[in-house]
């Protein structure tokens, strides 16, 4: 049986909203590590907690914001992608329905 396992993670996304703390990345991540959680998953969506478009181009910003998540206690674990992972490809006759998911 694996040990490896270093405490309880949490999916940051169902909690994300407009009011502090869950609406920044610094907010977010102390209230996680205020409960106990010791490693955050990173909904890779939402703006208000990472640039996709930053990050991907940017190792220091990346290791900015491990670095926030440290210094308020938490690990991030993972990048949480269930939009962006949901189509790889539409068919013409839905691309309008699926715009939500993948907008041009």
């Amino acid at each position: 049986m694996p040990t490896n396992i270093k405490g309880p993670g949490i999916f940051l996304a169902q909690f994300a909203g407009d009011a502090a703390p869950f609406d920044t990345w610094d907010g977010i991540t102390k209230w996680a590590a205020s409960l106990g959680f010791t490693g955050v998953q990173l909904p890779a969506w939402d703006a208000r907690f990472i640039d996709l478009k930053k990050a991907a181009t940017s190792k220091t910003y990346c290791d900015e914001l491990a670095g926030v998540a440290r210094q308020n206690g938490v690990e991030i674990t993972e990048l949480g992608t269930h939009l962006q992972g949901q189509l790889v490809a539409v068919h013409p006759a839905y691309d309008e329905a699926f715009d939500a998911f993948a907008p041009d």
